[in-house]
């Protein structure tokens, strides 16, 4: 036997893809990107540190497969911010990568043309050209990070990163999550247990070092400094919502137990809206509500919400695709995301200035 015949068994072919270095240089962050992504990081890291008052609202398809409706949702969306800033600081939610629990389409930057040609250089390329569109309009991005390399080509266009309820407990993205250079919310596993969210804003505070790629895209030790603006990100789990007043007062109790500080950004979907996106906006509400009576944990509420309600089967022929609607999680619609949030706003307007100034 040859040692050739010991190694890369079940690799079909490897395929050289530009560096982050080369990507960048393709598609270069503008000055107006730039600003929208340091004031984007600025505002959240204000919200988590209680010196911003204003409530964070990460609102957005559940994930991008169109760019042109992507883009058609986020210059209403600019604008709704725009008019709710002063109580409300919206980012845009915007989700590349998913994660699968058998099989399924992986995202845009894995197979960008929805049909397994998984041109995944292609995809990335048009993945930064949509990040740079969207900051250049003035919004700034909320992703999900699955990919460990994927930071590298699209972290400068980023300003808050989710690290998903499958994905909490593994150390690789908890490594990954003490270099990134926004703030991360952990999911709960999807179980519902909390525990592993905290561990792991525990373990992403501290400095790592671990295997990845540098900007030349060669294989280097990555040395960190560990990330200080972890928090829970409350999605619920195991046949059960976690959004009410008693499990986020045990989630509090177990946030302080840890010496950790009392932040809760709250997901409206998933298990919490017993995956019907027509409850997402009672489970907003309510949220909003326990804010009114007191709560000081919560500062921050996901929405998935697209241009058109539901969601849709990826068919054969992609022409048939219904345009602004999900091809992943089901969404709430345009119409209903606008009041759900200037409801959130008008019931909070006079409530968070006073909320951090409390004893």
């Amino acid at each position: 036997m040859t040692h050739a015949q010991l190694e890369n068994l079940n690799i079909d072919a490897f395929e050289v893809m530009l560096s982050p270095e080369a990507v960048h240089a393709r598609l270069p962050l503008s000055d107006a990107a730039a600003a929208t992504v340091a004031a984007g990081r600025q505002a959240l890291q204000r919200i988590l540190d209680r010196q911003d008052p204003r409530l964070l609202v990460i609102v957005g398809p559940c994930s991008i497969h169109d760019p042109v409706a992507g883009l058609d949702y986020a210059r209403r969306l600019k604008a709704l911010a725009d008019e709710v800033a002063d109580t409300l600081l919206l980012v845009m939610r915007v989700y590349f990568e998913k994660p699968r629990t058998s099989t399924g389409w992986k995202g845009y930057i894995n197979d960008p043309h929805m049909d397994d040609s998984f041109q995944i250089e292609e995809g990335m390329l048009r993945a930064r050209e949509f990040l740079l569109a969207l900051n250049e309009l003035g919004l700034p991005a909320a992703t999900e990070a699955l990919d460990p390399i994927a930071p590298q080509y699209l972290g400068d266009l980023i300003s808050w990163t989710a690290i998903g309820a499958r994905t909490s407990e593994s150390q690789t993205h908890r490594e990954m999550s003490s270099g990134l250079s926004t703030p991360v919310g952990f999911k709960n596993a999807t179980d519902g247990d909390i525990g592993v969210a905290i561990n792991a804003i525990l373990s992403a505070s501290a400095p790592h070092s671990f295997l990845g790629i540098n900007a030349q895209g060669r294989s280097a030790i990555i040395r960190t400094k560990g990330n200080r603006y972890g928090h829970v990100v409350l999605r619920g789990g195991g046949d059960r919502p976690n959004y009410d007043s008693v499990s986020i007062s045990l989630a509090e109790r177990a946030l302080a137990k840890a010496g950790l500080r009392q932040n809760l950004v709250v997901d409206c979907s998933h298990a919490n809206s017993d995956k019907k996106p027509e409850m997402q906006p009672l489970v907003m509400a309510d949220c909003v509500n326990q804010i009114r009576q007191g709560n000081r944990s919560i500062v921050g509420l996901m929405l998935e919400s697209f241009i058109e309600a539901g969601n849709q089967p990826i068919p054969a022929d992609l022409a048939q695709l219904k345009y602004g609607c999900s091809v992943t999680d089901a969404c709430i619609a345009w119409p209903t995301t606008e009041q759900a949030i200037r409801a959130a706003r008008a019931a909070l307007i006079d409530v968070l200035p006073k909320r951090n100034a409390q004893p």
